[in-house]
């Protein structure tokens, strides 16, 4: 058996685990071979590799980032791209790739099965809005990351009477954002799934600091929106992949809080804070289990899979069924732990 595999996408927290899963368990218990591309799918075009094996895993399961590197290119960017990569897959005598991406590089790798390459897919994304799992790896940390943030956040807020107002990712969903400004205590969360209306918001800030000295925390998802017509949107750039360049939001809404309530208002973007660093133990592990299904189901031949978490086992998904839709926040959730923090 031999196998590529490439780490596609934004990194996350826990790659390295998921390699050293498939690595280990094709070697050890299949007897066969790894195949890692560099840069994603770019790596397969432009013929980049190296052979993976036990030695080369040696350490890398505490370190963020990836050891193949990644980017967002993908053979259907290409008008041969399908051609270069049924070619590598000749090249390279494999039997299938193991594509470790988010709904994008999954819904490639997707469409190579239908055309004839042979693809099991991981899901990786740190916004944990990947349908048909429970649980990407790389959540659990940046949760960690912001909720050890917007603790640090409390005591300079409460020094200075201020609003801190907390961006954190969040695309399409607010998931992060929930449970971090729920594990932090925030004043209020704003995410993608609920347009918020910046009266309501500015007007249980003006409650809250009437008459007494008190901190606030706003945390609000990159992908946030204003309800229409309530407040002026951010204007976003769009890159090369037709991704908008998220991020502004939270200065657009601390203008807006200042300047109506005259509170004075901070913002913190943690941005790529997020995404770097060593993984939880949680992920650590939910990485490395994912990397062991992928290797049995590639042993298993059982091509078009997505491994998955559900109940707290690893199941087989059919990519058809995985990808194209966004897991968002459940909405009782939401209103049990955030809506009603505005009226506080």
């Amino acid at each position: 058996m031999r196998i590529g595999m490439l780490t596609s996408g934004g990194d996350c927290p826990g790659l390295n685990a998921v390699i050293r899963g498939v690595v280990r368990k094709v070697e050890r218990v299949h007897g066969g071979t790894v195949v890692g591309f560099r840069d994603a799918w770019k790596g397969v075009l432009e013929d980049e590799w190296e052979v993976l094996d036990v030695n080369r895993c040696r350490g890398i399961l505490p370190r963020g980032g990836t050891i193949l590197g990644t980017s967002r290119v993908q053979p259907y960017q290409f008008p041969d791209g399908v051609e270069m990569v049924k070619a590598a897959v000749a090249q390279h005598r494999l039997d299938g790739f193991v594509v470790i991406g988010g709904d994008g590089s999954l819904g490639a790798a997707r469409d190579l099965q239908d055309d004839g390459v042979n693809c099991i897919g991981v899901p990786k994304t740190i916004d944990n809005d990947i349908a048909a799992t429970e649980m990407t790896f790389g959540f659990d940390t940046a949760v960690h990351i912001c909720s050890t943030a917007i603790d640090r956040l409390h005591t300079t807020a409460e020094a200075h009477d201020r609003v801190m107002v907390v961006e954190v990712m969040g695309r399409d969903a607010g998931h992060i954002a929930v449970r971090a400004g729920l594990a932090g205590g925030a004043t209020m969360t704003l995410i993608p799934e609920v347009p918020f209306d910046i009266g309501e918001v500015c007007d249980a800030l003006q409650r809250r600091h009437a008459g007494m000295s008190y901190a606030s925390i706003v945390v609000v998802a990159e992908g946030a929106t204003p309800a229409p017509g309530t407040m002026p949107e951010p204007e976003y750039e769009v890159d090369r992949f037709g991704h908008r360049r998220l991020g502004g939001i939270s200065q657009r809404l601390a203008e807006e809080i200042e300047g109506r309530t005259g509170i004075e208002t901070r913002v913190t973007i943690l941005g790529h804070v997020q995404r770097g660093g060593t993984p939880t133990a949680f992920d650590r592990v939910l990485a490395t289990r994912y990397g062991v299904a992928a290797a049995d189901a590639a042993a298993d031949g059982a091509w078009g899979q997505m491994v998955a978490l559900q109940a707290d086992h690893i199941v087989r998904v059919p990519l058809h069924e995985a990808t194209g839709s966004t897991k968002q926040v459940d909405l009782d959730l939401y209103d049990e732990v955030a809506r009603p923090f505005f009226a506080s």
